[in-house]
């Protein structure tokens, strides 16, 4: 559901923002030391780096407590893009079965491609940009990049762009 004339859809996982809420993007550095901590606690388990809560946070320095506070109020620009199109970058070894592989953990986590294109490789890498529908994403897109990145063959993916559907766009 849409919160307000940002476009930004929450996440299955993140509870009822109230009516009227307001989002900033913020840089990083304006940030209190705490909602650093707490979004790296966050990238500790979704890269699978800690196991539970409790390992994330004591490995970051807080307590579960300020997790738990500040957890659904931070999160990185990507992770706004569920509902939306977005465009990933990966540099691949040439190698048979790698796209095949990507294409299979995106579908694994309930995206849809709708575009792929792949360069020709230089020195036994390709650059691979993939399009992706993020409506049916059954995890966080940084859990998504996390497994790609996991992929055996993928040597680096990141988000390139990302883009609203048309109904957004037009005047929510």
């Amino acid at each position: 559901m849409t919160n307000d004339k940002s476009g930004v859809k929450e996440t299955m996982a993140e509870p009822e923002r109230p009516a009227g809420s307001t989002y900033y993007l913020v840089e990083a550095r304006a940030l209190p030391d705490v909602f650093l901590r707490v979004m790296e606690a966050k990238e500790l388990i979704a890269s699978g780096d800690c196991r539970s809560v409790n390992e994330a946070v004591q490995r970051v320095g807080i307590s579960r407590s300020a997790y738990y506070k500040y957890r659904d109020a931070i999160l990185p620009f990507y992770e706004s893009s569920r509902g939306s199109v977005i465009t990933l970058v990966l540099a691949i070894e040439n190698l048979p079965g790698v796209l095949a592989a990507i294409t299979a953990q995106i579908a694994a986590g309930g995206a849809n491609v709708l575009t792929i294109h792949q360069g020709l490789p230089v020195h036994g890498l390709a650059d691979v940009s993939v399009v992706i529908e993020t409506e049916g994403l059954t995890m966080e897109v940084g859990q998504l990049l996390a497994a790609l990145d996991r992929v055996t063959g993928v040597h680096s993916c990141r988000v390139l762009a990302r883009m609203l559907p048309p109904e957004q766009l037009q005047g929510k």
